[in-house]
């Protein structure tokens, strides 16, 4: 698609107004796009309610919550409280990206509509983590509580153009999260539900991908710094929630996010697709973005690599361990 405009290529012409205006057929077409592709579903009809207890409280037959109740791996719930309490911060999300986009028109029309499928994840993930007693329930409210209590703000530099950028990345790591930690929860239940809501994220990253490679028609230098910008300062929207780090680090050892994860299922595709390291004409700071953007990803690599090293090492001291025990 090619988009044609006055101040094509001019950094100094555009600002966010300008550029929300320029991209809303953009926004339209890929809406539309969207609307035919994605399928409505139930977040009742993927947890197993048959398999629920009363907890203790209002009911005289309630029952306490017990770690070895549920047959989630450790792993799992881990990452799955995490994904929730992710999903849990929608109401900061949608007031960010209202705020940026506007609420009228096609961008007004994804907006809501993104937030109503983004809606299903948090109702689905709850009701089976509290169906399936996977996690303590009383710690997963507190936990909701304080995360949202401190609201999210994103580091996206309040420009639109971070906020394009931000969530074309961000979109493909959440698939990428609820995939993996779906297959590492030991549960078929728990992994046919996140590979639906990893469907949805999929989607959501294709219409913010296509919209950023749109962007990198009308405003290339503009863009090229954005993308350079959310790629090198880039974190999770869960970062803010009580004892993420601990949980990333846990995470990254179980292989549902790591730096190689990162790296090559994340960051690469979405460079890869937009050809972001081989557009040319920009101009001084375009440039200069674009080879920053190159530096970082090479650096990036070699501490993944770094880090493939050490987990591969832990593998082995743990299997030596394993045959020594048995």
């Amino acid at each position: 698609m090619t988009i044609t405009s006055p101040q094509l290529g001019s950094s100094d012409a555009w600002n966010d107004a300008r550029l929300l205006f320029a991209l809303e057929e953009v926004v339209e077409k890929e809406l539309n796009r969207h609307l035919k592709v994605a399928k409505d579903w139930m977040p009742h009809e993927y947890v197993p309610f048959t398999d629920g207890r009363n907890f203790p409280g209002l009911f005289d037959d309630g029952k306490a919550w017990e770690p070895e109740q549920s047959k989630v791996t450790e792993i799992g719930k881990i990452a799955l409280v995490v994904n929730l309490l992710t999903e849990d911060n929608l109401p900061s999300y949608h007031h960010e990206i209202a705020s940026l986009f506007g609420r009228n028109g096609a961008w007004g029309t994804w907006v809501h509509r993104w937030t109503a499928e983004e809606g299903r994840h948090g109702i689905v993930m709850r009701d089976y983590l509290l169906t399936s007693r996977a996690v303590d329930p009383d710690k997963l409210e507190q936990f909701r509580m304080v995360h949202m209590a401190e609201g999210f703000e994103s580091d996206n530099r309040h420009s639109m153009l971070h906020s394009v950028a931000y969530v074309a990345f961000q979109e493909l790591a959440t698939r990428v999260s609820h995939r993996n930690t779906g297959h590492q929860s030991g549960d078929p239940v728990c992994d046919r539900m996140l590979a639906r809501i990893a469907t949805d994220e999929n989607l959501h990253m294709i219409f913010y991908r296509n919209l950023l490679g749109a962007a990198f028609e009308l405003a290339p230098d503009l863009t090229m710094q954005s993308v350079r910008d959310v790629v090198v300062d880039f974190r999770m929207p869960g970062h803010g929630m009580p004892g993420f780090e601990r949980a990333a680090a846990q995470m990254a050892i179980g292989e549902i996010y790591n730096m190689r994860i990162h790296h090559d299922d994340v960051l690469q595709p979405v460079l890869r697709y937009l050809k972001v390291m081989e557009i040319g004409g920009l101009g001084p700071d375009g440039l200069k973005a674009q080879e920053e953007l190159g530096l970082y990803m090479g650096g990036l690599d070699a501490e993944a690599s770094k880090f493939d090293a050490k987990l591969a090492a832990r593998k082995a001291r743990m299997a030596a361990r394993a045959a020594a025990a048995s």
